[in-house]
């Protein structure tokens, strides 16, 4: 906490912000959806001792969710022998040892994930279990008219840029395009959206939603970004690093695997680092297992995307053409990852409580190897709220002064892709925020409710090598 910024937090107990939604809304339904996919695992167990320790971890879920909706006391994490307890417990009680109704909300969500690592890292048989990858999955077969779309429209330009005849401006353009894919990937959340139809998702993806959505970036930093990825490829210098700091499994990791792909292909980045989480997170974060989990599903298309899904529903067979496409990516991108182009590196300071202003401090090998890219890009509305630590910022304050020590002269560059859905926000023109609040009569006074949906994005950099 020392080194976070003296604006203040947003709190559970602030009934104009989203954090009481949330306490009081969002994660009981989290938790309950965690209850369930254990119920139906441990239903297909046979071994009677991997049931009995199943049935403990329902248990402990069922507590702490009886302990979210009661208004309780936030209790000591239990040692589970993977990183960051020590630092949660201090935390926790540095600020008071507070109830879950009234207390730092980027606290206690992450408390709450890690919280949940603990039931399965302390066991025996569930040690690897991810609560929610089936969720994932789900999510991303429901993806199917998107992936398909976007799969066909990547071979084309991967296979253009290899050749080499685009001009900066074209660059310019295409890099712009992979970027909006990338930013809209984003509004499939599954612990926002926690009832999400097929037809929902479909309205979230493809280039018609893009299309129509692009109105919506209120702040956008493509082409600052753009510039200094160009620089470094003009100045032909030999490691061109892009390091993408991952959010969401699913569809929003393929599309960024389509950035990454794309700027492989082009030549604007010599390597691509993907940094994931390692505990199951914010329910659809991603963890190392779910890139196993998305390239099994590339390299059989026709098998994944045909199957019936849990209800029985069947699924009409994919064109040839289709499933040639679809291939593409996985040979393309397994290609990639086999000639260390496409690195996959998690860090445990990723799921740790703070805010990204104690990363110089808190976690030192893993801010000098992030200054080695060229440019570090942080996914998703969590990743910001990090970044300018979910601070209660006047919402014209500059990207630039709300990420601290990872601003102007940090040796690092910074740029953030979030789509909102959450109160805080930074880098808006003067008046903006007032005119959206006019647009959402709901929020009340001083309420943010329109950037709690996802409708509306900020894309937002900095400089901080010079």
């Amino acid at each position: 906490m020392e080194f976070d910024p003296k604006t203040p937090q947003y709190l559970t107990s602030d009934k104009k912000s989203f954090a009481n939604k949330s306490v009081n809304d969002r994660w009981p339904v989290i938790v309950t959806g965690a209850i369930d996919d254990l119920h139906r695992s441990v239903a297909d167990v046979s071994d009677e001792e991997k049931r009995k320790e199943g049935k403990t971890i329902i248990e402990g879920l069922a507590a702490l969710k009886y302990e979210i909706q009661h208004n309780r006391q936030l209790t000591p994490l239990i040692d589970d022998g993977e990183p960051g307890i020590e630092e949660y417990n201090e935390e926790l009680e540095e600020r008071g040892n507070p109830n879950w109704h009234d207390v730092a909300w980027l606290f206690s969500e992450c408390y709450m994930y890690r919280r949940i690592a603990t039931l399965f890292n302390r066991s025996r048989h569930w040690k690897n279990y991810d609560v929610f990858a089936r969720q994932k999955m789900s999510t991303f077969k429901s993806s199917r008219p998107a992936v398909l779309e976007l799969a066909a429209r990547y071979k084309e330009l991967a296979l253009e840029a290899e050749k080499g005849h685009n001009t900066e401006e074209s660059d310019r353009l295409l890099f712009a395009e992979m970027c909006e894919i990338c930013l809209w990937g984003n509004a499939t959340d599954l612990s926002l959206l926690t009832s999400l139809t097929y037809e929902d998702i479909q309205k979230l993806q493809g280039s018609q939603a893009r299309k129509a959505a692009e109105k919506n970036i209120l702040v956008n930093d493509m082409d600052a970004a753009f510039d200094v990825l160009r620089a470094a490829q003009k100045e032909k210098k030999q490691e061109r690093r892009v390091d993408i700091v991952l959010d969401n499994a699913g569809f929003e990791l393929f599309v960024d695997l389509i950035l990454a792909g794309y700027l492989l292909s082009a030549g604007i980045a010599t390597t691509v680092v993907l940094r994931p989480k390692v505990i199951p997170w914010f329910v659809s974060d991603v963890v190392p297992r779910d890139f196993v989990d998305l390239i099994q599903a590339l390299a059989d298309p026709q098998g994944f995307y045909t199957a019936p899904d849990e209800t029985g529903k069947e699924y009409p067979p994919l064109a040839d053409k289709e499933v040639e496409e679809v291939k593409f990516l996985f040979e393309q991108w397994s290609h990639f990852h086999a000639e260390g182009k496409l690195i996959i590196r998690p860090h445990p300071f990723w799921t740790a409580g703070g805010s990204y202003w104690r990363l110089p401090h808190t976690a030192p090998d893993l801010f000098e190897d992030l200054k080695e890219a060229e440019l570090v890009l942080f996914k998703g509305d969590l990743n910001y709220r990090k970044l300018v630590s979910d601070a209660a910022w006047d919402p014209t304050t500059p990207f630039t002064t709300a990420i601290g020590p990872l601003g102007p002269h940090s040796g690092l560059r910074v740029l953030s892709f979030r789509t909102c859905k959450a109160d805080t926000v930074v880098s808006l023109p003067a008046g903006k925020d007032e005119e959206l609040q006019k647009q959402y009569p709901g929020s009340g006074s001083g309420g943010r409710e329109w950037a709690w949906s996802g409708k509306w994005a900020v894309v937002s950099f900095c400089d901080g090598k010079i």
